[in-house]
């Protein structure tokens, strides 16, 4: 499964953690690595059982939970990006004296209010959170949608995409594995450069020669489909473009 689909299935208490256990691993909610139980991983001149190294795995690549979720796009967290500010300043536990210091904004009551938002904010996405859970027991016509890959550099209506919308795409554009055009429409787009992704290995940096003879197999203009991998947030790379890699 893809790791967006295991991400945005996951459980709050998932998603606090960073993984989620499977029958035999622990799975990164946050690049897809998997820890296999039963097995002792060494680590700094000790060995950890799984669950254990995959937190560690979680802090040396990720740094933390928090901070990956908080740097996702604003339309994936709601969050403005001053917002995003003070909750970074509260989780690294700064009084409101410090945060108003470092802002140079207001005052310490200004902070006070700011937190109370967020509150405010936490009580309001409970309330939705809740509903949305009861809704699903209750409307049976809703599409399944495709969930957004958790690296997008813009979240909007061309994100509006159903599983069924998704296979008719891929079995328009596709031809035994190779793209026959690359279509004009957006929401089209997102599909095709979400199957090539597919394709490609995680944990990997490709130099360009070896990205274009795989980009190459699947459509003529590699040059295209490599330009709009990185603009649609699948792919990284050096500002040289000496190294390419998917973006988790």
């Amino acid at each position: 499964m893809e790791i967006s689909n295991i991400f945005w299935n996951a459980s709050l208490e998932e998603l606090k953690s960073g993984y989620i256990q499977e029958t035999g691993s622990f799975t990164c909610l946050l690049c897809g690595e998997r820890i296999e139980k039963g097995i002792v991983y060494p680590y700094e001149n000790r060995l950890y059982e799984a669950e254990r190294y995959m937190r560690i795995h979680i802090e040396n690549m990720h740094q933390s939970v928090f901070e990956y979720l908080l740097d996702m796009d604003k339309k994936l967290t709601g969050l403005t990006e001053h917002q995003k500010k003070l909750l970074s300043l509260f989780y690294q536990g700064k009084n409101d004296k410090e945060i108003q210091t470092e802002l140079a904004i207001g005052s310490a009551s200004t902070i006070r209010h700011h937190r109370f938002a967020l509150k405010e904010k936490e009580r309001q996405a409970k309330t939705f959170l809740a509903m949305m859970e009861l809704l699903k027991e209750k409307d049976n016509f809703a599409p399944a949608f495709v969930p957004v890959h958790k690296t997008a550099t813009m979240v909007d209506e061309r994100y509006n995409i159903t599983q069924d919308e998704h296979e008719q795409f891929v079995h328009k554009y596709f031809s035994e594995g190779i793209l026959t055009r690359f279509p004009k429409k957006e929401k089209q787009r997102l599909v095709i450069l979400s199957e090539i992704s597919n394709h490609l290995k995680t944990d990997y940096n490709y130099d360009e020669q070896e990205l274009n003879q795989i980009l190459i197999g699947f459509y003529e203009d590699y040059v295209l489909i490599r330009r709009y991998l990185v603009e649609y947030g699948f792919l990284d790379r050096k500002s040289d473009g000496s190294s390419y890699w998917l973006k988790k």
